[in-house]
């Protein structure tokens, strides 16, 4: 299995990933892990990735055209998925590892600072939380994720009563009668106002939400107050 991680910091991980189970079962070709730039994406000598919010606020927000430019040079296997790392995504669970597992490749985008251009969830399969707290960046989360798949992989562990008698695989967890909930802010964009987002033959425009840009505070406070999930 592949699985291919964008980030702005290529070298966090690589300890980690290249060390104990997941380093033995790259020694042994079962699964490969392949870091990729964001910043080999940008436009500009700067190699410039983020910039200020669109109707204002504080921080800055990582740009969709680097992440877009990014995955477009990711080789891409029959059955893939891009994840995006999002704290308002599907929490992650044991269920959600196993039907990873069944795929080929499994693509993490990883955000940074206030937040990712809210159109990159049109280039996501799918978003996923690894709980509810906050964290700086998605690297680790991509990291939980990639561990808990790669277990599953026929081969990796090595002896499969293991893997058959560990906890979440026979009993499931249960903590009361709901469901948690997280609360997360309202999406965020910055430039360029208009993406034109290419798959196969076929272009579509992402536009950023007009209020933004009219610079009028009182309908930007309403509009992100009705979209904060």
């Amino acid at each position: 299995m592949r699985f291919d991680i964008i980030t702005i910091f290529p070298q966090m991980l690589g300890s980690y990933l290249g060390e104990s189970l997941l380093g033995r079962a790259q020694k042994n070709k079962l699964i490969s892990i392949t870091m990729h730039n964001l910043r080999d994406g940008a436009k500009d000598k700067r190699l410039t990735v983020d910039d200020a919010p669109y109707g204002g606020g504080p921080g800055m927000v990582m740009m969709i055209e680097p992440i877009a430019k990014t995955l477009k040079k990711i080789k891409r296997r029959k059955k893939s998925k891009v994840i995006l790392l999002d704290p308002a995504g599907k929490q992650f669970s044991q269920k959600i590892a196993a039907d990873l597992s069944k795929l080929d490749q499994l693509i993490f985008i990883c955000g940074r600072y206030e937040g990712i251009d809210a159109r990159v969830d049109k280039l996501a399969d799918e978003k996923i939380s690894i709980g509810p707290y906050v964290l700086s960046g998605g690297e680790l989360g991509a990291g939980v994720i990639l561990e808990a798949v790669a277990r599953l992989i026929p081969g990796v562990l090595g002896n499969k009563q293991s893997l058959n008698e560990e906890t979440f695989n026979y009993r499931p967890s249960k903590i009361g009668n709901k469901k948690s909930k997280v609360d997360t802010e309202y999406p965020q964009y910055t430039r360029p106002k208009i993406f034109i987002h290419t798959h196969g033959s076929k272009k579509k425009k992402l536009h950023v939400p007009k209020v933004l840009l009219n610079g009028n505070h009182k309908e930007i406070n309403k509009w992100r107050q009705k979209h904060s999930k």
